[in-house]
């Protein structure tokens, strides 16, 4: 039998690797912490990062037993993400680099790792988990919220977007 620490800080720590429900779980509790640092650095939006750091943290058990998102929680985010979309649509026009100010780096930080949390999804569901569509559409509209979290914070922190453009794609697309 595999050894298994007995002071492991949580209890699924050695189940078996092709069960992603700790590395997601890893993952919500990495993007609550993250949430939580943003908010020490942003007064401006200290309920709204507590409201979505709370809602991260009901999401983190949410594919292990229940899911505990619900639509007042996506509604409240999609609001969120709107008025930040509505605050930033003249910063930016196309591609920006994830540089500037250290809380709109954190938030981009964030939506980076938001975006992982999509794909974990994914990949659960792939694999035979039960995964409720609402948790891929909560962690999708957080992405976009830090995204434009970022433009915004960039803008009050007196910091240029710094334009990307790809090699890769067309200025089209």
């Amino acid at each position: 039998m595999p050894y298994r620490s007995p002071y492991e800080a949580y209890p699924f720590l050695s189940d078996p690797e092709n069960d992603l429900r700790c590395d997601y779980e890893i993952l919500t509790d990495t993007i609550a912490s993250q949430i939580g640092l943003l908010r020490s650095l942003c007064p401006e939006f200290k309920q709204q990062l507590t409201d979505l750091c709370t809602f991260v943290y009901h999401s983190n058990a949410s594919v292990r037993t229940k899911n505990s998102i619900n639509e007042n929680d996506i509604q409240a985010t999609l609001k969120a993400a709107g008025d930040l979309q509505k605050q930033t649509e003249h910063l930016y026009n196309r591609f920006v680099l994830p540089v500037g100010s250290q809380r709109a780096c954190l938030a981009h930080c964030l939506r980076t790792q938001t975006k992982a949390a999509v794909r974990m999804l994914y990949r659960l569901s792939q694999r035979g988990n039960e995964v409720d569509t609402i948790l891929i559409d909560f962690f999708s509209l957080l992405s976009n919220y830090f995204f434009h979290l970022a433009l915004l914070l960039n803008h009050l922190d007196n910091v240029q977007e710094v334009p990307f453009k790809s090699r890769n794609y067309r200025e089209d697309m």
